[in-house]
Parts: structure tokens; C-alpha cells; sequence
């Protein structure tokens, strides 16, 4: 007898396949993992390539060719996440309208080829413009992609499938640092320094990977119209997804955003999301730049090579840590413990970091291990996507919004707690990490109060939802679902009344 993937017991055992899971369900969710993770990891891989190709190119030559000294480097990140915050939440407001598999590779292309110009730049004033449109023109990406993700997915299922979405982002990372390494040796080719290749290469990546978009990518499950999935799988989709609480779209309406600023899921999760994506940001480019200053200052190839080897350190712990804490937090069936792990963790190294006064190994050490707590944080996104379960447009509009205040930050931090000048000390920065790493460990009983406050009130079940299924294949799938639900399970689609359109 063949290997049979779909039946697999160590996809079960590992949870990727929830326990008792019909068939056929299995063959939806792997159609599901293949048509939806493929395309968001590249596109978001290579996003990210694209974005953080700037700071490697900055150690590698970039600053003294464009004069990039002072706080310029802190400006580049300020224009690009400018051009970011402006499109964030238009952009997620347009993907309930334009079609997701036309709408995020047509950004895709476009922001490759202002990375393609990023290459041929003369001076600072022109980089300038070039990083503002990357930044307006890649904001479908990550959001866009989240958005799409977290619609397909019953909740048992969510914590894995983000998990290796996020994974693509210290991929990204990692792989600017070693493309770098690689296109140094091109330095003189056509008369270009090897940074200038860098982004050259990251252009003819990119472009490709919109195709794949175009023929593959789906859209919500309720306007899907992939040729990949049969009328029962869509079908199937649906109903499995009603069973968890999760709506339908209603459309965008007058009251779309009355909807989603009235929600507690917004504000809470605005705060809570955000200290968490803040703390441990001494794991990016305070690291890179401490390796640079302090540790290997020499600037020989060599040094260089070696900066940009060690500087992925950080990124290749946080996909390990991504991993094993989004099979234990879809195992426990919630959100919050892994994050207090994450927050305990993050404010010692926080401390460590501030005090500055301590051996180097215990600096590496204290910069790696917020590199592992960026794995659990993207279960944030998981926990909101599960509590607006009850509005597809009010969940894409707030994830947007949660989205756009780690914009403002990103901008703003840099331009004054994290400012280049005061590389690699950063005494604000560290202090003000403290602070945010101490409030998001007392935020964390908030949305768990509030959660369960709605839950136990029955506030915002659904409970009934009209689908287009003829009588056989309704019986049929939901004989399916009921075979698929644990006991859990079985209780939460007790409230759930399905009516067909026959």
C-alpha cells in the first residue's frame, strides 16, 4: 500500500490534522495549506527580502557611497513606513472588493520595480522616494495575506498556519544576509558595487513569485472562485467554518467602521499587539549594528561576511520558537500562556541589555533570545482573528488597524528611542523596552477576561447563516463536520443552526 498523506498519523499526531478529521476535510485543508501558504510565504519572503535588503546594503558599502551618515539610515526606515501607515487600512478596505489573486500580485510587481530603481539611485534625496513607494506598494503584502489566511481556517488550525506564514519573515532576513554575502563578489560587474546587485537580484526573485498569485491564490471563501476546489470542496469550506463561529462576508456597508472601532478586539488587541512587536526589536538592527560597531569593527570582507552571517542568528531561533509554540498553543487551545512565556523572557533580556555593563557572551545571548521571542508574538494575530469570528470585514479592517499602529512605531521609535547616533549603546531605546516588556505582561488579562466575558453572554455567536448547497450535499458535508469535531467542538456548533438555499 502507498504512502497516504492525506491519512497520515503523523500529520495527526503533530496536530496539523485536528483528531478524528474526515477525509475528505483533509483533502480540502491540504488543497487549502498548498493554493494559500505557498503564495503568502513567497510573497511575503521575498517582501521582506526586498525591505530588509537596505540594512545589509547599508554595512556592505551603501554608507559611504550615498553618504548615509548620522541618523539618514533612520529617515529611510521613517519614508518607508510612511508610505505604509498611509495605505494600511484602504488596502485591507479594497481586498473586500478587488479580487485577492489580481489585487496583492499587481502590488507585488510594482513594489519590485521600485526596489529595481532602489539599485540605481545616485544620492540620498533619491533613495528617499524610492524606500516611500516600497513602502506604499508592499503594504497588500503582509496585511493583504493575513487577512486571506485567517478567513480559511478553523480555529484549531490557526496557530500552525500562522506560524509558518511568520516564519517567512526571519527567512527574509536570513537570506538578505547571505544574498548580500553573494552579491558582494559581483562588486565592478557592470560597472555596479555589490549592493546595488543586491537589490537587482531581489527584483528578478520577486517579479516571478506574482504569477504564482495570479493562478493559485484564492479569496475569501465566500466570493472564492478558484479553479482548484470543486463546488462541494467550497461548499465544504464554508459549512466547516460556520461550525467555528465564523461568518460569512456581509459586504462593506456605511457601518463598517462603526463596527470596528466599537469593538473591544480593536483597542485591546492595538495595545496588547503592538508592545509585543516592540519589545524585542534590540534583536534586529541594534544587534546588526552592535556587531558591527563593537564586535567586528575592522570592515574587511571578512568582518563584513561574518556581520551579516551572525546577524541571522536572531531570525533562524525565531522560526524554531514560531514553530514549537504555535503546536502548543493550538494544542492548548489558547493564546494567552505563550505569550506570558514570551513576555517573561523578553523584559529579563530587556534588563540584561539596559544594564550594558556585562560580558559580551551574555549581550549575544540576551540579543538572541529576543530573537526567539518574536516566534510566539504572531499568535496575536491568531487570538484576534478568533475573536472576531463573527465579521469577516470588521476582523480585515482591525487587523489592519492593529497593523498600522506597529507602522507609527516603527517610524517613530527609531527617530527617537532607537536613533543610529547612539548605536550600539541605545540607553532610551533599552529603557523604553523595559517599560512596554512590564505593561504587556499586565495587558494580558484583559482580552482573556473580555473573551470569556463574551462567551459565557453568548455576544456575537452565529447563529445561522444562509449558504448555496443542494439538500444531499448539505447533509453529506455536515455529516463530514460532525465526524471531524472533537467533543469541544461538538459542544460550540450546538448553537449553530444551518439554513440552505435550495
Amino acid at each position: 500500500m502507498g504512502f497516504d498523506y492525506y491519512m497520515n498519523p503523523f500529520a495527526e499526531w503533530i496536530g496539523w490534522f485536528p483528531k478524528h478529521m474526515s477525509r475528505e476535510e483533509r483533502v480540502l485543508v491540504n488543497k487549502l495549506d498548498f493554493l494559500i501558504l505557498v503564495f503568502a510565504c513567497f510573497s511575503t519572503w521575498a517582501n521582506t527580502l526586498d525591505v530588509n535588503a537596505i540594512y545589509n546594503a547599508y554595512v556592505s558599502g551603501m554608507l559611504d557611497d550615498l553618504q548615509l551618515y548620522g541618523n539618514k539610515l533612520n529617515y529611510l526606515n521613517a519614508v518607508y513606513w510612511v508610505g505604509t501607515i498611509i495605505f494600511q487600512i484602504p488596502s485591507n478596505m479594497l481586498l473586500t472588493i478587488v479580487p485577492a489573486e489580481y489585487y496583492i500580485p499587481i502590488c507585488e510587481v510594482l513594489w519590485g520595480m521600485f526596489t529595481l530603481g532602489t539599485a540605481f539611485v545616485k544620492n540620498y534625496n533619491q533613495l528617499m522616494v524610492m524606500r516611500f513607494f516600497v513602502g506604499v506598494t508592499s503594504t497588500p503584502c503582509w496585511i493583504c495575506n493575513v487577512a486571506i489566511l485567517n478567513s480559511w481556517y478553523r480555529k484549531q488550525e490557526l496557530g500552525k498556519r500562522n506560524a509558518v506564514y511568520y516564519c517567512t519573515w526571519p527567512l527574509g532576513s536570513m537570506f538578505s544576509g547571505y544574498l548580500q554575502n553573494a552579491c558582494l563578489t559581483l562588486d565592478g560587474v557592470g560597472g555596479l558595487q555589490g549592493w546595488r546587485w543586491l537589490f537587482i537580484v531581489c527584483t528578478i526573485i520577486t517579479i516571478p513569485i506574482s504569477f504564482i498569485g495570479v493562478f493559485f491564490f484564492p479569496n475569501v471563501p465566500s466570493h472564492c472562485k478558484s479553479r482548484w476546489l470543486t463546488p462541494r470542496e467550497k461548499e465544504l469550506a464554508q459549512t466547516r467554518l460556520l461550525a467555528e463561529g465564523f461568518a460569512p462576508s456581509v459586504g462593506l456597508d456605511r457601518a463598517i467602521f462603526k463596527r470596528v472601532f466599537r469593538a473591544w478586539p480593536t483597542w485591546v488587541f492595538f495595545i496588547l499587539a503592538n508592545l509585543y512587536w516592540q519589545t524585542p526589536y534590540a534583536s534586529s538592527t541594534p544587534y546588526l549594528l552592535w556587531l558591527n560597531d563593537d564586535m567586528y569593527p575592522a570592515q574587511t570582507t571578512a568582518d563584513i561576511n561574518l556581520v551579516n552571517n551572525l546577524s541571522t542568528a536572531g531570525a533562524a531561533i525565531s522560526i524554531v520558537s514560531a514553530m514549537f509554540f504555535a503546536f502548543y498553543s493550538d494544542w492548548r487551545g489558547n493564546r494567552w500562556d505563550s505569550l506570558v512565556m514570551a513576555g517573561v523572557v523578553v523584559l529579563a533580556c530587556n534588563v540584561m541589555l539596559l544594564v550594558w555593563d556585562i560580558p559580551n557572551g551574555a549581550k549575544y545571548f540576551a540579543f538572541i533570545a529576543l530573537g526567539f521571542c518574536n516566534g510566539p508574538i504572531n499568535l496575536v494575530i491568531a487570538w484576534i482573528a478568533e475573536v472576531l469570528a463573527y465579521d469577516l470585514e470588521v476582523r480585515a479592517i482591525s487587523l489592519a488597524f492593529v497593523n498600522m499602529g506597529y507602522c507609527i512605531l516603527a517610524l517613530v521609535l527609531p527617530l527617537t528611542a532607537w536613533q543610529t547616533v547612539d548605536a550600539p549603546r541605545y540607553y532610551a531605546g533599552y529603557i523604553w523596552s523595559v517599560g512596554l516588556s512590564a505593561l504587556e505582561l499586565i495587558m494580558i488579562p484583559i482580552p482573556l477576561y473580555l473573551e470569556r466575558r463574551d462567551k459565557k453572554l453568548g455576544i456575537h455567536q452565529v447563529e445561522k447563516a444562509d449558504i448555496n448547497v443542494d439538500a444531499a450535499g448539505l447533509e453529506d458535508i455536515s455529516s463530514d463536520i460532525d465526524n471531524s469535531l472533537s467533543a469541544q467542538d461538538s459542544e460550540k456548533k450546538g448553537g449553530v443552526v444551518f439554513v440552505a438555499e435550495v
